[in-house]
């Protein structure tokens, strides 16, 4: 008995053994691969340089789509197909001016309208500025904002090495800063920028107005870092100093677009879907490469990856570029709902929309079960430095998905520099590192692929 009971022991190391020396072969060809042969920095550069910006309801929105759509067909899909989708139009127009008198001297100041914001009248606002650190600040100042400018002011938390947890600590003043400003009379708010950098850089997003009547909303901007510093330090010698601000921007009603999507059959389970995707839209101040262009072309590099190393999915596998993540979420909640209408069992998704930085591990939503299988790759991870596994947020466009067993993960690249560049006019090819991007796309196929080949998702009866 003992030594029957060694032999067994003996036959399944062994086999665990050759498991993992074919997971470690795999995962080396995969980055091999990425490394050596990988089309996604050039993608990335027509993507950037040769269409730009690309808005929701831009024609350069539309020229991404037929772009990816075309290049994913090169890539030997069973089908690349458009799932049409209903996004908002918004329109920058003019470039945005701002400044404010200091001793009779024009101090110019570097502002962006926000993504969603109304325009300012033809020939701008002059009013007094106050300066607040928090919206919770509003209600005990009440009437004595009435008429001015509010300045949210309240810069990213530096302490934070996780920059994301310093981006969320401020984020809503953006968001919400216009909203709660009008409700006290306020004839139009700027906000610092969501950086952490002090450069003249002012960084846009989107903000809402919520339910208030449209006879209320005003205008909203963003002021760079450096401009906040100098306009809180000049508030402090000059309380009742005026602020003047322009910009033409304009609401259109909402426009059709597409989600980009590749799918390759599963070669043993092609009921189960896996995705793997990032947003094809950008803020419109730049081409968006690191927002989220760097997370589109590694998406369709996974492809790329297994195709060049003649990997089959046992899977069903889907690569989808998102639209309107930045303005409205709608890419993702229509790919959701047609989900739903087509009763798909989605089984994992991964998402990258954090940067084209050196990746360092993955964000993980599923169950303690889940995790800690995750978990257990770590030492085949480690070689690659992508061993940071947290559980944690993974990405806005697969947060809708609500299949009964679907696990969730998101790439997390080093964050220190993300900010410097997110939603600013910055944000362009040549701040992305190929190599960095490269790696960035073979962590993700090597996740894609231990997910695919090593865990067992449960029946969905």
């Amino acid at each position: 008995m003992k030594k029957t009971a060694f032999l067994t022991l003996l036959f399944f190391t062994g086999f665990a053994i050759f498991a993992q020396t074919t997971d470690e072969q795999t995962l080396k060809k995969i980055y091999n691969s990425s490394l050596t042969n990988s089309k996604c920095y050039s993608w990335l550069d027509y993507l950037s340089n040769s269409i730009g910006a690309r808005l929701s309801g831009s024609a350069n929105a539309e020229k991404a789509v037929q772009y990816t759509k075309i290049e994913m067909e090169t890539l030997g899909f069973d089908r690349v197909y458009l799932q049409e989708v209903m996004v908002p139009k918004w329109i920058r127009g003019e470039k945005e001016s701002a400044y404010f008198l200091d001793n009779k001297s024009k101090i110019n100041i570097p502002v962006c309208a926000l993504g969603g914001s109304v325009a300012t009248p033809k020939n701008g606002i002059t009013a007094e500025v106050i300066e607040v650190n928090s919206i919770k600040e509003l209600v005990d100042l009440g009437d004595k904002i009435k008429g001015k400018i509010v300045f949210y002011n309240r810069p990213m938390e530096p302490e934070n090495i996780d920059t994301f947890k310093s981006y969320g600590g401020c984020v809503d003043q953006r968001f919400a800063g216009a909203k709660e400003a009008s409700k006290y009379g306020a004839v139009a708010t700027i906000v610092r920028s969501m950086n952490l950098r002090l450069d003249d850089f002012p960084h846009t997003g989107v903000q809402g107005y919520g339910d208030i009547p449209k006879s209320q909303y005003i205008p909203a901007a963003a002021i760079s870092t450096n401009g906040a510093e100098l306009l809180s330090k000049t508030l402090k010698t000059t309380p009742h100093l005026k602020f003047f601000l322009k910009q033409s921007c304009q609401i259109m009603d909402d426009v059709l677009s597409y989600n980009v999507i590749g799918e390759i059959k599963g070669s043993e389970h092609p009921e189960n879907i896996m995705i793997v995707g990032g947003h094809l839209d950008s803020w419109d101040l730049a081409d968006g490469s690191h927002d989220d262009g760097a997370g589109i072309v590694q998406s369709m590099e996974v492809a790329n990856i297994f195709k060049n190393i003649g990997y089959q999915p046992k899977n069903t596998l889907r690569v989808v570029l998102f639209m309107n993540e930045e303005n409205g979420g709608r890419g993702g909640k229509k790919y959701e709902e047609l989900s739903k209408t087509n009763k798909e069992n989605h089984i994992f998704a991964l998402e990258s929309d954090s940067g084209g930085f050196s990746p360092r591990g993955f964000s993980i939503e599923g169950d303690d079960n889940i995790f800690n299988t995750i978990s257990g790759w770590k030492t085949l991870f480690e070689p690659y430095l992508i061993h940071r596994l947290i559980k944690g947020h993974t990405g806005s466009d697969i947060e809708p998905l609500t299949s009964k067993s679907i696990v969730k993960a998101g790439l997390i690249p080093d964050s220190q520099r993300y900010f410097d560049y997110h939603h600013a006019a910055n944000d362009t090819f040549d701040a992305v590192n190929k190599r960095e991007l490269e790696l960035g796309a073979a962590s993700m196929a090597a996740m894609m692929y231990l997910m695919d080949t090593n865990y067992t998702f449960p029946e969905i009866k």
